[in-house]
């Protein structure tokens, strides 16, 4: 079923899937994404298979895609949102804002998060973002609740005026479920939601009152009497319960039913708000209650208090990705206050090696800063993988289009390499702060032309604008395998005769990326 089809009916499908018939049937108008693992699948199956009439745009930045959105929001379309969690960092100024300013037609975030640090530069765990903004985070297990869930979300989104996260994962997206789609759906335009300008009536400290008073009791009525929060009770036995939420619950019951286990299980699908009343009556009805979660003890660490709560922080499950044997074990030893199981600290050594493919263009140029012997601050992306052995590359590398930034921090003028989707992330307002303060820093632009890291998207070329920044650009060609050694001679000599001069000097160095050509 591709394009905006709207046959009815049940059928197994992933959750990938799920949220494409969760998108076509909550008549969304808008799409906006940014390229990273888990949510690259998604996009790319929104591209191929939804209608022309459904912009889906690739944007370079979260917070341009939020705020995009938020457009298309206050102008009566439903919109939805794709990042991975650390772009969550990046658009949490605007959604922050969006939650007492108020919004128009519904509008979605759909977070990636990335258990096991698969492909990104850090372990985190969205379902901390409805605290840090007050918005609602369902955190569906399977596709008939992410199926649902996204319906929900949009819905609750335009009773409350407010943006509303739903987390996924990689597992997530890939699991297969029985999905029945709604028998309710909208085949013609309605009144459409669209801005209330009336919230200019209160003052900022009015909007947050207001949100409080009248938004927040509708949240909080939503995470309480969600009909996908399922609660099943063991038997007669109230010594073992276990409370989930996302992904992990679906190995929860996979492991009840394979081993046939007497213990009780809430799984929740609202995770933000919280609801306590919830929680607190299945937590006093057992004597021992596990949390089952992933990433972070988000959920244990609000209801740790209780003496009878296990999870991550008492060691009876690690951190990260969970599995169905870890949470096997942990109800083996739910009689022990601690557990001590959970000690492995992976390393690059024990895990393998992800580093840059044999045969890059850009390899040369990695030899080459490494013999610099100066400090070299990195980006996201291919640059991120040459910093380990053997190649030791680059040295330090914080965030995506961080590079330029961070060098201007240095003791003395060092080199920031970054790529080419980097710069357009986020990487040219390191290059305006450089020259607007007048720091020393070398600028290697390593371009492509492809987001290579995050599936081969295309890039802007930003050279015009940089050299509308910076009066010292120098534009090196290196996309000759065969002209390498004395290129790499040629450019070595130009990086140091840079490294020489005062003030902000960049260098794109371009050649074709070997997996995208």
């Amino acid at each position: 079923m591709t394009g905006t089809d709207k046959r009815i009916g049940t059928s197994e499908i992933s959750g990938l899937e799920a949220l494409y018939f969760g998108l076509i049937d909550s008549n969304v108008e808008f799409v906006t994404g940014v390229a990273g693992f888990p949510v690259t699948a998604v996009m790319n199956y929104f591209e191929k298979n939804l209608g022309p009439e459904i912009p889906t745009l690739w944007m370079t930045n979260e917070k341009v895609a939020l705020e995009a959105a938020l457009g298309a929001s206050v102008s009566g379309k439903r919109s939805l949102v794709l990042t991975k969690h650390v772009g969550m960092n990046v658009l949490s100024d605007p959604l922050v804002t969006s939650v007492t300013h108020t919004i128009g037609a519904g509008l979605v975030i759909v977070a990636g998060d990335d258990p096991g640090v698969r492909a990104s530069q850090n372990e985190q765990d969205s379902r901390w973002y409805g605290e840090v903004a007050e918005v609602a985070v369902f955190d569906p297990s399977n596709p008939e609740a992410t199926y649902s869930s996204l319906i929900r979300a949009f819905e609750l989104s335009e009773s409350t005026k407010t943006p509303v996260i739903v987390r996924i994962t990689d597992r997530l997206e890939k699991t297969t479920g029985t999905v029945t789609r709604s028998d309710d759906i909208k085949t013609e335009t309605e009144a459409k939601a669209t801005f209330d300008r009336s919230i200019w009536k209160l003052t900022m400290r009015g909007k947050h009152q207001h949100f409080h008073i009248n938004v927040q009791p509708l949240l909080v009525d939503e995470a309480e009497n969600n009909p996908l929060t399922r609660s099943v009770k063991a038997g007669k036995s109230n010594k073992i319960g276990i409370i989930s939420s996302g992904y992990p619950s679906l190995l929860v019951d996979e492991l009840l039913s394979e081993k046939q286990l007497e213990v009780s299980h809430l799984s929740l699908n609202v995770v933000s708000p919280l609801p306590l009343r919830k929680l607190r009556d299945f937590i006093s009805d057992h004597e021992k209650v596990l949390v089952v979660e992933e990433s972070e003890a988000f959920m244990e660490s609000h209801i740790g208090i209780c003496g009878n709560v296990l999870g991550k922080m008492s060691g009876h499950l690690p951190y990260g990705r969970i599995e169905k044997d870890q949470i096997a074990l942990a109800i083996e030893n739910i009689d022990k206050d601690k557990v001590t199981e959970y000690t492995f600290i992976e390393t690059i050594k024990g895990r393998g090696s992800r580093s840059l493919c044999e045969d890059c263009l850009f390899l040369p140029v990695y030899r080459m800063l490494h013999d610099l012997n100066i400090l070299i601050a990195g980006d996201m992306g291919c640059s991120i993988r040459s910093a380990p052995a053997p190649l030791e590359a680059v040295d330090v590398g914080f965030a995506l289009g961080a590079a330029i930034s961070t060098a201007i921090g240095f003791d003395k003028k060092s080199v920031a390499v970054i790529g080419d989707f980097g710069l357009s992330h986020s990487g040219i307002v390191g290059l305006i702060n450089a020259v607007e303060t007048k720091r020393d820093v070398l600028v290697m632009v390593l371009d492509n032309r492809t987001a290579a890291m995050t599936g081969g998207q295309s890039t802007p070329d930003l050279t015009d604008a940089v050299k509308g920044l910076c009066d010292d650009v120098t534009l090196f060609e290196f996309n000759d395998p065969e002209l390498a050694e004395s290129r790499i001679k040629e450019l070595a000599g130009l990086v140091r005769d840079k490294l020489s001069v005062k003030g902000v000097s960049v260098i794109y160095v371009r050649a074709e990326c070997v997996l995208y050509k």
